[in-house]
């Protein structure tokens, strides 16, 4: 899955600026599979994959939670085709219509689709590869950056009424809204920004009817010559477990049944993907609950979203994967948060 390289370019700026030293770039580049020639011209596309690792590596190195959510309101232009569509359309109706006609060409992993009523507009934003949704610092990123995004096209500071996300920050929540300064919500039923009603008529001085329809046509021709990526099997089975949780984590046997599979066939392709499903739930697990306690989430919550039976499980489990208990790893990451 690739995507515009002009956000990695902005994370990776935001980054040096912020740690002061391009060491930690660097660094945060190579845990994220890439290096300094993978961003430099002419290159144009980059791994979604690898966007996600760089944003939550970023926000570890700087012991910062909020800085994919900072950096993202700091998004304001990039040269991809459907940012050109956006620049040429009517006014911000047209412009998320084009978002939900193109999501194919800004992002494989999310669609947006606009909804009205009464007196608000709603952005919603789903995962078409359920996978990405543990990568939280990326999808507040994204987040902020499509706000930062519209205002950007129209040069009026847009206020949300609401932006709302599905995973939980604990204590941190209210960062959030003071970093902005519009409420922000966690653990919400669906991720959405939602806007006054009249934001939608709001014109975008760049406007060109022409334009917008020779550049609508060559996007429908790529739409059309380009279908979606496949996705693995482990990234489709992360997807099922991670849309059962919180609660309960789905069984082998439903997710193969839900993917159209036997159970026999089903482990046989995890086995050539060289994975079990085990591995993919116990990865996961441990991948989300290092989030979850970076996040500030109790102990009690984390173990219920995780869907373990008690608080002891979930510790027995997690000192397993890391050697640690889940109150050391959360002690250290506010040490290093404070130092």
């Amino acid at each position: 899955m690739q995507v515009d390289i002009a956000r990695i370019q902005l994370l990776a700026s935001a980054l040096q600026a912020q740690a002061g030293n391009t060491d930690t770039v660097v660094r945060v580049l190579n845990k994220s599979g890439l290096s300094a020639q993978d961003l430099a011209p002419p290159a144009k596309l980059y791994s979604a994959y690898s966007e996600a690792l760089f944003a939550r590596h970023a926000c570890d190195e700087l012991n910062d939670i909020l800085f994919g959510a900072r950096t993202g309101l700091q998004f304001s232009a990039t040269s991809s085709l459907t940012a050109y569509i956006s620049k040429y359309s009517r006014d911000l109706r047209q412009v998320l219509e084009n978002a939900n006609h193109f999501h194919r060409l800004i992002d494989p992993a999310i669609a947006v689709r606009l909804h009205e009523s009464g007196n608000s507009a709603t952005i919603e934003a789903r995962w078409k590869d359920p996978s990405f949704s543990r990568y939280h610092r990326r999808t507040e990123f994204l987040m902020f950056a499509c706000i930062a995004r519209l205002r950007a096209l129209t040069g009026i500071p847009i206020q949300p009424i609401e932006l709302r996300f599905q995973h939980k920050v604990g204590a941190l929540e209210e960062d959030y809204s003071k970093l902005g300064k519009f409420p922000v919500v966690f653990g919400a039923e669906k991720l959405e920004i939602i806007l006054p009603q009249s934001t939608l008529d709001v014109p975008v001085p760049t406007y060109d009817p022409s334009l917008r329809q020779h550049l609508m046509e060559y996007g429908d021709r790529l739409l059309h010559e380009n279908s979606d990526e496949k996705q693995t099997l482990r990234s489709r089975v992360e997807g099922r477990i991670t849309q059962s949780l919180p609660g309960a984590i789905a069984r082998a046997e439903q997710v193969a049944k839900d993917l159209g599979m036997s159970p026999r066939t089903f482990g046989r392709r995890l086995t050539e993907e060289g994975t079990s499903f085990r591995e993919i739930v116990d990865d996961l697990r441990c991948d989300l609950a290092r989030t979850f306690l970076k996040n500030d989430m109790g102990l009690s919550e984390i173990s219920y979203s995780l869907g373990y039976a008690d608080q002891a499980a979930f510790s027995t489990a997690f000192k397993r994967w890391t050697g640690q208990s889940p109150s050391a790893f959360k002690d250290q990451s506010r040490r290093r948060k404070l130092a």
